[in-house]
């Protein structure tokens, strides 16, 4: 693994020394990064974990009422990724710099819960949460994609992806064990959570190295490139109307692990582990369909993977029997889901940018997904409140299915796509 003062830039060529008919073995850079990220969703998800039922039966929250406050947790990371990749795509090494801002304030903000008793707080406390992650998001997808040749971008970030579900997988369970152990549960999640935190900040810092140069562009291109040019990219402008399109019909989930746990009656103790099918999976599929998406295509991929969705849907919604069969079903499929989209969509994207705007590119396409989650969320809370979760859940799966159709159609193949940078 590098040192954080390694000689050796991310975007370095990758494979050069490969045998011919061998792949290229994950950049460090890629190893590291996904070591910080393991660390950080460590944290995140033990608070992702119980703060749903912290706040619904905890506090009293209403469904609409979480659904605001889930609103707030996205959107103001929707917000922020536009400025997290402009910032990260401004001169030499300003990707881990950025980055680097994004986890630690994240990190800051994990004891805050601890004095946060109301919804205004509470959100308050979110939204500078997600403010880090909206600043790191896009400087550390870009370092990825600029430590590997295109040909092997969906196995870097499958990768990468797979060391972060780790991450998510083993939240759960620690907040599992925190919450059955200490006398103030929650108080007790949101203090580790902190301390683990700073330290995949610190991990970021010594281990993940620093671009020494800006990556080329040519000379006539300003480095500030705005929204409008980027989305006149045929590339850019439909991943980016498909990322609307589906996200409009993706439901937080919270929401789902809610329906989950009043259908089968489960305990608040044990509702901390549902995550752990969703991560199990994720965990198994990342770096396998992230090969399949360099061979066979990953804007493909990308639309089979809201199947799976879908068919999480169709579980929670039909008339069948409660049982731990369904749960785990659901689970599998929707974990299936998070594989082949996650980091697919980022090396889509990344195929479409060029390398000095590479953080702002994907900074559009991934806040215009995250936008319309939030506009999902709220409407899902407003619709679970006013109908019911199963009412609510089928008209979202109808509306996946049409959006799921359009976006076939947006995504096919057209001579007018333009490659930045052809396959090693």
């Amino acid at each position: 693994m590098y040192l954080a003062d390694s000689r050796t830039a991310p975007d370095a060529a990758p494979g050069r020394d490969t045998a011919p008919g061998r792949r290229a073995a994950v950049p460090g850079a890629v190893v590291a990064l996904g070591t910080v990220s393991l660390i950080t969703d460590v944290s995140s998800e033990m608070v992702t974990a119980v703060l749903p039922l912290y706040l619904v039966a905890g506090l009293g929250l209403s469904p609409l009422g979480f659904g605001l406050l889930d609103g707030v947790y996205n959107g103001v990371s929707a917000l922020v990724r536009l400025v997290g990749g402009r910032l990260s795509d401004r001169g030499g090494g300003r990707h881990k710099s950025v980055a680097a801002v994004g986890y630690g304030l994240s990190a800051a903000c994990k004891p805050l819960l601890l004095v946060a008793h109301s919804m205004p707080l509470i959100g308050a406390v979110l939204a500078a949460d997600r403010t880090g992650k909206g600043l790191r998001t896009a400087p550390r997808d870009a370092m990825i994609s600029l430590a590997c040749g295109p040909a092997d971008r969906g196995r870097a970030f499958g990768v990468h992806r797979a060391m972060d579900t780790a991450g998510a997988l083993l939240g759960p369970l620690l907040a599992f064990a925190i919450l059955r152990a200490a006398a103030d549960g929650y108080d007790a999640v949101f203090i580790a959570s902190g301390c683990i935190a700073a330290l995949g900040v610190l991990v970021l810092l010594l281990f993940v190295p620093r671009q020494e140069s800006a990556p080329p562009r040519p000379p006539h291109v300003h480095t500030r490139t705005p929204v409008r040019e980027l989305l006149r990219r045929p590339g850019i402008r439909r991943l980016t109307g498909c990322a609307v399109l589906l996200g409009l019909t993706t439901v937080s989930d919270s929401f789902l692990y809610l329906t989950l746990q009043r259908r089968l009656e489960i305990s608040e103790s044990w509702f901390p582990l549902l995550p752990l099918g969703t991560a199990a999976t994720f965990l198994l599929l990342a770096v396998p369909l992230g090969a399949v998406a360099d061979r066979f295509g990953r804007r493909r991929l990308f639309l089979c993977g809201h199947l799976a969705l879908l068919g999480t849907y169709g579980l929670l919604t039909a008339p069948l029997d409660s049982s731990p069969t369904l749960v785990c079903l659901a689970l599998v499929l929707h974990g299936a889901f998070y594989a082949a989209t996650d980091g697919v969509l980022a090396a889509a994207t990344a195929d479409s940018v060029p390398a000095h705007v590479r953080g702002s590119g994907l900074a559009v396409v991934q806040t215009g997904q995250a936008a319309a989650r939030v506009v999902c969320s709220i409407g899902f809370g407003a619709a679970w409140t006013a109908w019911g979760d199963r009412t609510a859940l089928a008209a979202a799966a109808a509306g996946l299915f049409v959006s799921a159709a359009v976006s076939a159609l947006l995504l096919r193949p057209s001579s007018t796509d333009a490659t930045p940078e052809p396959a090693r």
